[in-house]
């Protein structure tokens, strides 16, 4: 039995859209809520290779607020959120604020670096991996962004597309 391309074209973008989260495409719709847990997690100890050689670690992020964000080059609601991460950064950075943006790209800096060319970010971007996820309690989808604050502790943690509205709602709250 042939499938019509109709029906591919629509199960590929279920599958891409499961893939990378869920949420709204302008960031300005509902979303779910973020995830809050009663046990607060601690940011983990972790040191990654920034794309310009430097060593970048949790210790770089001490007592700033930090919207770490997984993210991916071929994820489409990460492209989305990059350029409200840079206005964030360019906003609050001078009230101890940070950016902090771990790709999971399985290439690494080989298509991190291009991308972040076009993006001109204003913030640390590091490559992850697979253990990196595991310390953080495991990332299952893209974009997957945490919030901490000036403690190191992990205070929500959104999947998916969410509104930037609710980025800067929790920015605000901690700063």
């Amino acid at each position: 039995m042939q499938r019509s391309p109709h029906v591919t074209v629509i199960l590929t973008f279920i599958l891409i859209t499961l893939a990378c989260g869920s949420g709204t495409p302008d960031g300005s719709g509902q979303e779910g809520q973020p995830e809050l847990s009663a046990e607060k997690q601690l940011l983990p100890d972790f040191s990654l290779m920034e794309a310009g050689g430097e060593q970048f670690s949790n210790k770089d992020l001490a007592e700033k607020v930090v919207l770490l964000n997984f993210w991916a080059t071929w994820c489409g609601p990460c492209r989305i959120e990059m350029p409200w991460f840079i206005e964030f950064q360019r906003k609050y950075k001078d009230k101890g604020f940070t950016v902090l943006a771990v790709s999971l790209d399985e290439e690494g800096w080989e298509v991190v670096r291009p991308f972040l060319a076009d993006l001109d970010a204003n913030f640390p971007v590091v490559v992850g991996d697979d253990e990196l996820s595991e310390d953080f309690g495991g990332i299952y989808a893209l974009p997957t962004t945490l919030i901490i604050d000036r403690s190191g502790n992990i205070v929500s943690r959104h999947t998916g597309l969410v509104s930037k509205a609710s980025y800067e709602s929790d920015i605000e709250a901690l700063l």
